[in-house]
């Protein structure tokens, strides 16, 4: 990737590289201005931080951690990293102290970048326990640089400065140093945000970028005029992926992690492109329905109605396009559909910055009849599947052929196997080389000739294209002896219920299925006022009689479509709504299910006491 970086910097010198917005000083949420970064001035950066961390004693595959949230300093200390020749340990900004220590302990960092001074906190409070960090790099120029014994705190300025120095002595130093790098040398440590356990850190190589850089662009996802919106966590492998396959096209990048921004952004920077979690599809997908129904009368039915033909147009044109390789949809649909466009979709597009061409969308399954709904209004969302050991995508969907409910087809280089018990088998240049450290962890997932076992459950047909159909550690078994795909259902509840946030669904050995539910507070608040639950809070409007009759509704409509075994008798709404802090949400916003089903072990048992065989 070092390689790529400094040829990318050498191929366009003066095109707009990243772009990033410059917050107001009081912290005020109005327009901000955005900067630009020329891809020389990025590289003049780079080289600085690079030479910065020479002079720092860090060498070639040593340990440099970054702790903070998706900015550009971000990018420009990672490039920094490799350009150095080392290897970047990607920490959740969200993650505690006591992992924060374990990862940085078990990776044997030397170094850190911090973003501001509540990250530099987690390090302090237990220097005494990392005796080989000697040093910490903060990004925020206002924060302070305490004095802390065996650990030396600066400003990443002040690492610049250095940097320019060391140049000064060693005009070729970055140079020279990239071009010792090899492919197989370790670029990256991400630990994976598991929901058992303590994280496992995923060896990923250099040659693991870069084949990430290149498959992107072969695979039609990116193109060099892009501008792309990057809001997602650069410590997860599917930001940092983006970044490599930014780095191979050139397209423009504008960085901004500040989630409460996106729908701000989204106009601001008028994107072609964006990476997102299904969750986010979803939010907007609640808020589109819910405003539609607060509005009532005509509005809300001219919502309903266009909903089912941008649902029915997509489909009518997937299913065409499968069958005979030509989209074709029935002229009364088309007529239909034009007339939706003016009253409906044209409005959700220009939400999108109005240039969107294409969203990626991973880490979990998107609703079917939520995908059909953008793919109708003209919001292609196009589904992958990767994970940390594959350096992220390595399944995803054409832009030109995309199908709803299915991840796509694999990135040229990488082959995919259904095993015989279901099982998704990946092999390919983007697999980790092992977990570090951790040699018997590795030999369970990663066979000797290279294939790697996903836990995950898929099918693959004729075409090539991919589905996921369950974790295969969460499809569970009842006492009755039926086999239940959790995923499954509870992707069917998020399709149906617009005011669902978070749908967990038990019965692993129970003699029926129930489900703990947690509602989108900006979604169901407004329904509430409207029926006479108006100044209650969250907690006392989701444990009304009214709101349960609203998502019984909703459990019994899909019910309807299920096998007997499958359906939901009890559900309980929870008063919270599941989060990161209390543990119950991995960073890149998945359910640690077991940690669910223990903190709500009392809910969960009240809803089987004196059950009988269902």
């Amino acid at each position: 990737m070092a390689h790529l970086f400094l040829s990318r910097v050498e191929a366009t010198p003066d095109r707009e590289a990243y772009r990033y917005p410059v917050p107001a000083a009081d912290g005020a949420h109005g327009t901000e201005p955005w900067r630009s970064l020329t891809w020389a001035q990025t590289a003049e950066r780079v080289k600085a931080i690079a030479a910065g961390l020479l002079a720092l004693g860090v060498r070639p595959e040593e340990r440099v951690a970054i702790s903070s949230s998706t900015r550009v300093e971000w990018i420009l200390a990672d490039l920094g990293v490799m350009c150095a020749g080392a290897a970047a340990t990607a920490v959740y900004p969200s993650t505690n102290a006591d992992e924060t220590v374990y990862i940085l302990s078990d990776s044997g960092s030397r170094a850190i970048f911090v973003e501001n001074a509540t990250q530099l906190a987690k390090v302090v409070a237990h220097v005494e326990r990392l005796p080989e960090l000697g040093h910490a790099i903060l990004f925020d120029p206002q924060a302070e640089l305490p004095q802390v014994e065996g650990l030396e705190v600066l400003s990443l300025g002040e690492l610049e400065k250095r940097g320019l120095v060391y140049l000064e002595e060693h005009p070729d130093a970055i140079e020279e140093t990239v071009r010792a790098i090899e492919p197989e040398q370790l670029a990256t440590l991400i630990y994976t945000s598991g929901t058992t356990g303590r994280p496992k850190g995923v060896r990923l190589v250099h040659d693991c970028w870069s084949y990430q850089a290149v498959a992107q662009e072969a695979g039609g996802l990116l193109r060099s005029e892009d501008v792309q919106f990057l809001w997602l966590p650069l410590s997860h492998v599917f930001g940092k992926a983006l970044i490599s396959g930014q780095i191979r096209t050139g397209h423009v990048m504008a960085v901004d992690g500040r989630v409460d921004r996106i729908i701000t952004n989204l106009p601001a920077v008028r994107p072609t492109l964006m990476a997102s979690a299904p969750r986010i599809f979803e939010k907007v997908y609640n808020g589109i329905a819910g405003k539609a129904r607060a509005e009532g009368g005509a509005k809300y039915k001219i919502f309903l109605w266009a909903a089912k033909v941008a649902r029915d147009y997509a489909r009518a044109g997937q299913e065409s396009m499968a069958a005979t390789g030509r989209r074709s949809v029935p002229l009364s649909l088309v007529v239909q559909h034009a007339i939706a466009d003016r009253l409906v979709y044209g409005k959700i597009r220009a939400a999108f910055g109005g240039n969107l061409r294409a969203s990626v969308s991973g880490s979990a399954a998107l609703a079917p009849d939520i995908g059909y709904f953008f793919s109708g209004a003209g919001v292609h969302v196009l589904e992958g599947y990767g994970l940390t050991e594959t350096s992220a995508g390595c399944i995803v969907n054409p832009a030109d052929d995309y199908r709803v409910g299915t991840v796509g087809k694999p990135l040229p280089g990488t082959e995919v196997r259904i095993a015989e018990d279901g099982e998704i088998l990946l092999r390919g240049p983007g697999v980790m080389r092992g977990y570090h450290n951790l040699a018997e962890k590795t030999a369970e997932v990663l066979e000797s000739d290279g294939w790697l076992h996903t836990g995950d459950i898929g099918e693959m047909d004729k075409d090539g294209f991919v589905r996921i159909t369950d974790r295969k550690k969460d499809v569970f078994k009842t006492s009755g002896g039926k086999y239940v795909a959790p995923t499954e259902i509870e992707g069917r509840f998020k399709a149906v219920c617009p005011f669902v946030s978070n749908i967990l669904v038990i019965g692993n050995g129970r003699n029926f299925c129930s489900a703990l539910i947690t509602l989108d507070e900006t979604v169901i608040m407004p329904w509430a006022a409207s029926h006479d639950l108006g100044g209650r809070s969250y907690a006392e409007v989701v444990s009304s009689p009214q709101v349960h009759e609203l998502i019984d509704g909703f459990v019994q409509r899909v019910n309807g479509d299920l096998q007997r075994w499958q359906t939901i008798k009890k559900f309980s709404v929870l008063s919270r709504d599941l989060d990161i802090e209390h543990g119950e949400l991995t960073p890149s916003l998945k359910v640690k299910r077991p940690v669910v089903e223990r903190e709500y072990a009392e809910v969960i048992e009240g809803m089987y006491d004196g059950s009988r065989e269902a």
